[in-house]
């Protein structure tokens, strides 16, 4: 549930014109449309039907029952939607002041940093390939609307093409039918072979990754919709993706740090050829 306070509430009710039972200028189907387009949820799902069952309490219900980011998200929508209707001179609503709508985008800010997967921004492509990066953009979308249970298979997916794309830039020798695990672990085995690791509880860290990777493997094949399986539960879906991304977001430091080494040794070197006296 979001952790909104009366006060976000009530500035928030005045914004969309909640007071009347509506919301902004929707029509039941307009409005459903509207949160399934951004959600993939259904406001007029019975959990959602609080006292009338309005359309300002089916928003008010959705406010209590769902998380942060996921409120975040309509919120910041509903404020682009009053927007655009306003600019079309379609809603003659009085009185909605900019010092309203900025406090209202406070608002939206700090529940859109409350997201489930804390490093969301490192699952991104690190090639040009453009299946790469619409698994990627993909992924990500699906994060944002709390898909974590149907996206499973294709986090499994991409952390494959991301650790080959990783292997194939430091030229590890690997085979395609080698299997997430056996990938990684040949990319920890580069990184302690190149001393990009300091410290002997980073490398535990990083070797009890492969096994974790290997316990991926089991979870992608028979808990995910890769095929006719029973999927895996939300909670232990976002331990794996927030874990998942954990280490995708220290290997994108780690590549940092190497591309910066290779620079440096490679400008050493052109120093040392505009020494020679030939």
């Amino acid at each position: 549930m979001s952790d909104l306070s009366r006060n976000e509430k009530r500035k928030l009710e005045s914004l969309f014109d909640m007071a009347s039972g509506y919301v902004l200028d929707f029509s039941n189907r307009t409005f459903s449309e509207f949160i399934c387009d951004i959600t993939n949820i259904d406001i007029y799902d019975e959990k959602y039907d609080y006292a009338s069952g309005s359309k300002a309490n089916r928003l008010r219900a959705f406010w209590d029952i769902e998380p942060n980011h996921l409120v975040g998200q309509v919120t910041e929508e509903l404020i682009e939607h009053l927007n655009t209707i306003k600019l079309t001179g379609v809603y003659l609503s009085q009185g909605k002041s900019k010092e309203l709508i900025e406090e209202c985008l406070k608002i939206t800010t700090r529940l859109k940093q409350d997201q489930p997967v804390e490093n969301i921004d490192a699952i991104k492509a690190i090639s040009d390939d453009k299946d790469f990066n619409a698994l990627s953009n993909q992924l990500r979308e699906s994060i944002r609307k709390n898909e974590l249970e149907s996206s499973l298979d294709r986090l499994h997916t991409f952390l494959i093409k991301y650790i080959r794309q990783l292997c194939a830039s430091h030229k590890i020798d690997f085979e395609k039918d080698h299997p997430l695990h056996s990938l990684f672990g040949g990319y920890v085995k580069f990184l302690n072979k190149e001393e990009m690791i300091e410290s002997k509880m980073t490398e535990k860290i990083l070797k009890s990754s492969i096994s974790v990777m290997e316990a991926f493997n089991d979870v992608r094949n028979n808990q995910s919709f890769a095929h006719d399986n029973p999927v895996l539960n939300f909670d232990e879906c976002m331990l794996i993706f927030n874990d998942i991304a954990n280490v995708i977001k220290f290997i994108e430091r780690i590549e940092q740090k190497f591309r910066h080494k290779q620079h440096q040794l490679n400008n050493s070197e052109l120093n040392a050829n505009d020494d020679l006296p030939f």
